[in-house]
């Protein structure tokens, strides 16, 4: 997941930093790529591939200076993705992560998406959730969240169930970013 800005965090990049970022992006999958559109798998083996796995999803996170990252993203359909419930701490892995509970309250904001870049569209999610999982040992996790953290954590389950930020949306708001994601014909003369 993107921030508001609809790319990536808001912070200022330097050349180099500019220059991971745009590598990273390369490969995340982007709209329309079907991969993007289906559903992840459970994770049966906690194991070395397992832990590749989250260690390229951690870097790519960082490099593309996003909010959460699913393994769909990347091509993997494995139930696993990370995310940054805070800025100044290091992304939290979940595997097989599952929404627990959701609260009756719902906040509708913004959001945009790694895999759709230059899309900021209004998305209503639950304002709580508990999320429960395993981490990447196997261990069990129960998380409580609300606010941005909770916001992220749902935009990347819904990544693993194949739904995209133009599925959460108003009618509106989803032809716009369709007209935005649309190839623009190239005119040779």
């Amino acid at each position: 997941m993107a921030d508001e800005t609809g790319e990536v965090r808001n912070d200022k990049l330097d050349p180099e930093a500019e220059a991971r970022r745009r590598l990273a992006l390369a490969q995340i999958r982007q709209y329309p790529d079907p991969v993007l559109r289906m559903q992840a798998r459970e994770v049966e083996r906690h194991d070395e591939d397992l832990a590749r796995l989250i260690e390229r999803l951690e870097h790519l996170l960082r490099d593309a200076n996003g909010l959460g990252l699913a393994a769909t993203q990347v091509g993997v359909l494995r139930r696993v993705f990370l995310f940054l419930p805070d800025k100044e701490q290091d992304p939290v892995p979940l595997v097989n992560p599952r929404l627990a509970e959701g609260s009756d309250e719902r906040e509708s904001d913004v959001e945009g998406c790694l895999s759709l870049q230059g899309v900021v569209i209004p998305v209503e999610r639950h304002a709580r959730v508990t999320i429960e999982a395993t981490d990447p040992e196997g261990n069990d996790v129960r998380l409580e969240l609300e606010g941005l953290p909770a916001r992220i954590a749902q935009h990347e389950l819904d990544h693993l169930d194949g739904v995209l930020i133009l599925d959460r949306t108003t009618p509106e708001a989803r032809r716009e970013a369709l007209a935005l994601l649309r190839p623009q014909p190239v005119l040779v003369r």
